[in-house]
């Protein structure tokens, strides 16, 4: 649920706002409608409230051609809900009810069958860390890869950083599971070294307009965005994402890999809301 105003409110202030609506989000949920538009075949797991939110949402799922085969169903508690103020500059401010995905739990992930046929596995942390983690192991003794974006931030067991294929944070998530704070291309390298060091094998940290920073053991590569109008960042990160999912699916190098997500999160910036943001295939140069 979206509120534009011309500036986030402080603690204990009211603002009066303009335009108000209401957009299909989360962020696993965006990462995957993202990675469909841009042409992967695409199976989410999660867990939704058997009311009217998760009820639309699954038809929304299906519309964008999503595997909802493994979505669970909660008879108990409500769907994921956001509420998000964006400001005039397109910033936003957001509040998250994670509802049903606060109970997926290991024992939901025992009951299908599990995605081993998927190349690329890619999780957040709106779903319970013990989730994460149970997901995690299963995914590396399948020799898969696994791509973390670890938003919202949190602190990330050592276990599970030790042998990921990619983890993708922004500066702040760098720096809370760093303690380094990204603020230039220097400090961006030296957050990366610490993730390479507990086991990571490959750090993208993404800088918002000033691009994304690449690094693994052999190869460094930081590369701009385009300078572009901003509406609303929502969904961008998860946009970002989902693009470096699909190029990596499709063989692409790194550089490749990072010019073409960070081409579809520079589009996706110049349009208001959620996955109504996220571009399809269709729309990039490449």
């Amino acid at each position: 649920m979206v509120v534009k105003t011309d500036k986030l409110p402080l603690p204990g202030e009211t603002r009066m706002g303009g335009i108000f609506f209401m957009n299909a989000g989360g962020k696993g949920a965006n990462q995957a409608v993202a990675a469909s538009r841009l042409g992967a075949d695409v199976k989410l797991i999660c867990k939704l409230g058997n009311d009217i939110f998760g009820k639309q949402t699954l038809a929304n799922f299906e519309n964008e051609h999503i595997d909802t085969t493994d979505i669970f169903m909660d008879e108990h508690t409500a769907s994921g809900t956001a509420l998000i103020i964006v400001n005039a500059e397109g910033e936003n401010s957001i509040v998250v009810a994670p509802g049903a995905n606060a109970n997926l739990l290991p024992a939901d992930i025992e009951r299908i069958k599990y995605p081993s046929e998927a190349e690329i596995v890619l999780m957040q942390l709106e779903i319970p860390m013990e989730t994460l983690g149970y997901i995690a192991e299963k995914v590396k003794a399948n020799h898969q890869r696994l791509i973390i974006n670890p938003a919202p931030a949190q602190i990330l067991d050592d276990r599970v950083l030790d042998g990921l294929f990619l983890i993708t944070p922004n500066e702040s998530e760098a720096f809370l599971l760093t303690g380094i704070q990204v603020n230039d291309e220097a400090s961006a390298a030296a957050a990366a070294d610490v993730f390479l060091k507990k086991g990571v094998q490959n750090i993208i940290i993404t800088l918002g307009s000033r691009g994304a920073y690449f690094q693994n053991s052999f190869l460094k590569i930081k590369l701009d965005a385009p300078v572009v109008q901003v509406m609303d960042t929502t969904a961008a990160g998860d946009t970002f994402n989902a693009a470096i999912a699909v190029a990596l699916m499709e063989k692409r190098d790194w550089k490749q890999a990072l010019e073409f997500a960070i081409e579809a999160a520079s589009l996706s910036v110049t349009r208001m809301g959620a996955q109504s943001s996220v571009p399809y295939r269709h729309e990039l140069s490449s």
